[in-house]
């Protein structure tokens, strides 16, 4: 691997938007070669300001593209199967934001693909594991500073949704990110999920039921549960409460200064993910440059994607049917051990 990722990335959006602007100004290691979007127009828009950098409308062109020697996708998940297997063909870098896909079959595919490649290319975005709380809160389990965990305890509250974000979505898109968590803090995968609907918001549009209550339990039988509210009004709020035998910790929630003055108190909430993460994404990126440049990944790999893929399988299931749904994985391979 040469000393500098050229990277192309994949997706204009919102979120590829803010990837090519931390690739080009803070992280180290990198530049932005080009940049592909269905819609040229956006593609060219994100790279203004970006020098060397091209704006392309096909995938394919840009991993053809000689001085493209990485890849960061950030398109809707269904887009994503193809530009992966693309990209292993290509044997290079990879950074995919969640989902790895949107559905186990096609995520243990790409499993497939990599372990006949013979080593990891893929790294999946999820950027909670990078956050400072996030790390800490890890740490203390691991060491055991307070005895074994016993239970987590998660809220995950947005201000508001988009149109066309469906009921299932609460749990593909958005849970996803704690199923992830949970795998992270415990070291163990997820056995079973159940979702309980009750009382629901005004504010939630037709065909959503929010919120909802996810219940989940790991191989050693650590409970955690969700609060999945994605139409809270107030702002952007991720959340972890952790039950030890010796202590509890929390992490998250309201971020900043509290303030008593003039006869008010409080702080404030973050407006979005961009705010609440944005660090983490930071240190994210740049610890897949770091590892990219060695061969190697800096994070979340394939089988967590695939994972989290069959995790969200079961909560959607049990969405529909309000039952104790168990997670089906295949075997893991020994790429991933």
């Amino acid at each position: 691997m040469s000393e500098t990722l050229r990277v192309a990335v994949i997706g204009a959006g919102r979120m590829g938007a803010d990837h090519i602007q931390r690739l080009s100004k803070r992280i180290h290691g990198a530049d932005v070669a080009a940049v592909v979007d269905v819609d040229l127009g956006r593609a060219q828009a994100a790279i203004e300001g970006v020098p060397g950098a091209v704006a392309l409308a096909d995938a394919e062109e840009a991993l053809n593209n000689g001085d493209v020697n990485a890849v960061l996708i950030a398109t809707p998940g269904f887009l994503h199967e193809d530009i992966l297997l693309k990209a292993l063909g290509k044997d290079i870098p990879i950074l995919c934001e969640k989902p790895l896909t949107p559905d186990a079959e096609s995520a243990w595919k790409i499993v497939e693909a990599e372990v006949a490649l013979g080593h990891k290319r893929i790294q999946v975005g999820f950027m909670r594991r990078f956050d400072a709380e996030y790390a800490t809160l890890g740490s203390i389990i691991r060491n055991q500073e307070l005895g074994e965990l016993l239970m987590l305890h998660h809220q995950h509250r947005n201000p508001g949704t988009p149109p066309g974000f469906t009921n299932e979505m609460l749990i593909n898109d958005s849970v996803v990110h704690e199923f992830d968590a949970i795998r992270f803090f415990t070291g163990e995968e997820i056995t079973s999920v159940q979702v309980r609907l009750g009382k629901a918001t005004r504010n939630a549009p037709t065909g959503q039921h929010d919120p909802q209550h996810v219940l989940i339990e790991t191989e050693s039988g650590v409970l955690a549960d969700v609060e999945i509210y994605v139409n809270a009004k107030f702002g952007y709020e991720v959340a972890t409460q952790a039950s030890f035998e010796d202590g509890i910790v929390s992490i998250g929630g309201d971020r900043g200064a509290y303030i008593r003055s003039n006869g008010h108190w409080g702080g404030n909430v973050t407006a979005g993910f961009e705010e609440r993460f944005g660090a983490a994404y930071d240190v994210e990126i740049q610890s897949w440059v770091d590892a990219a440049l060695k061969g190697e990944i800096g994070g979340p790999s394939a089988w967590d994607g695939y994972a989290t893929a069959a995790c969200c399988e079961a909560g959607v299931e049990a969405q529909k049917n309000g039952e104790k749904v168990a997670v089906k994985l295949n075997a893991k391979p020994g790429l991933y051990e």
